[in-house]
């Protein structure tokens, strides 16, 4: 498939990370949330052995907040969140599917409950914004709805912890996972938290402020070049998150598809007393009725595979079976993996089923996720 540079205009935003992500060896952009995300560097299989030995520095300052402030904030997030937020705690960050009246998912963002009546949703990439303002504005609620000056870096990698205690302090190492504190930088407040779209652990740094980006990056820049910590620029990396069954809104899974598809049961509040958040009527429906397709991973054989022209075809016993939505080379597994939203009765661990791929049809085998780790 051939490569296209990307027209810039004002509806693809530069971050305040740009100037030193470019400087840095970038040799691919995507977009996301109508901004640009660095999506490779050296290249993904020598990104992600890196990632998995030292530290990265990310540009994920596409990861927009939609912030929802005000007397009525917490029965918005409650109403948006099929995850149970009516305790949420500040503090906290909470994995919170948004759906739709269907049960179709919206987004999959994290929310940060900053105070009883503050909250940020985290969003991956759809217009959360406006979703949020449709259903205050039909419900007459009390909020405040906006898209906040704040541009998330993401410290990865299994020296993350360290190098984060070097420019912050010793503090950032009591902070647990999806939970986060306050800390300064240049007398300018910003949240820290535990998380990051990786398995090899790290941080977000929700910087509030869009002039003290090259700052913040050269801060943690100066301390991470080292032969201690060897740290690179990067992004978040095709090949670790699948080998890690990390999903992706918009390839992996979109308003056409439920949490309950995905396999993401244990973040709803299906069960519990009182929650009322949209689409759950539908979702408990087809929990009972049974679904009619759901995620898995797969194993393709073959060459390595380029991860272009998604998604893949599908095909068991000669009939359609649905479709492989993310798919790459995993040097540590020895093979091609990917996920697939697969017609039910082809979601058995073990089925074969062939996929078509731009070198052809292949087999390929399903799998449970998350894969084993590599």
């Amino acid at each position: 498939m051939a490569a296209f540079p990307i027209f810039a205009s004002r509806r693809i935003r530069k971050t305040p990370y740009s100037a030193r992500v470019e400087a840095s060896g970038l040799s691919a952009y995507t977009t996301y949330n109508h901004m640009l995300l660095p999506a490779a560097f050296t290249s993904l299989a020598e990104d992600c052995a890196h990632l998995k030995q030292h530290v990265q520095i990310w540009d994920v300052a596409a990861e927009r907040q939609v912030e929802i402030k005000g007397k009525d904030a917490h029965k918005l997030a409650c109403l948006m969140s099929a995850r149970d937020l009516s305790k949420a705690v500040p503090g906290r960050g909470y994995y919170a599917p948004l759906c739709d009246a269907k049960g179709g998912m919206i987004n999959d963002p994290i929310a940060l409950c900053l105070a009883p009546d503050h909250f940020w949703f985290s969003i991956a990439d759809s217009d959360v914004e406006l979703w949020a303002l449709g259903l205050a504005t039909a419900l007459d609620l009390d909020v405040q709805i906006c898209e906040p000056d704040v541009s998330p870096l993401a410290i990865q990698g299994p020296k993350a912890e360290d190098l984060m205690a070097k420019v912050f302090g010793e503090e950032v190492r009591d902070i647990r996972m999806f939970r986060f504190q306050t800390f300064e930088f240049q007398g300018t407040p910003m949240i820290i938290q535990r998380s990051g779209w990786s398995k090899q652990g790290g941080f977000e740094i929700y910087l509030p402020r869009f002039d003290l980006g090259l700052a913040l990056w050269d801060r943690i820049w100066e301390e991470g070049n080292t032969p201690e910590f060897q740290i690179r620029a990067g992004g978040p990396n095709l090949i670790e998150r699948i080998e890690g069954g990390l999903l992706s809104y918009g390839n992996d899974m979109n308003r056409s598809n439920t949490p309950l598809e995905c396999r993401l049961d244990r973040f709803l509040a299906l069960d519990v007393e009182g929650s009322a958040f949209m689409g759950k009527d539908a979702l408990l429906r087809q929990r009972d009725e049974g679904l009619k397709q759901a995620l898995v991973g797969v194993r393709i054989a073959g060459d390595p595979i380029a991860p272009l022209a998604f998604p893949f075809a599908t095909k068991l016993n000669e009939r359609s079976a649905g479709i492989v939505t993310s798919a790459v080379h995993s040097h540590d597994m020895g093979s091609n993996i990917g996920f697939a939203m697969l017609a039910i009765e082809a979601c058995e661990p073990g089925t074969t089923i062939s996929v078509e791929t731009p070198a052809g049809w292949r087999q390929a085998e399903v799998c449970e996720l998350p894969f084993p780790k590599a």
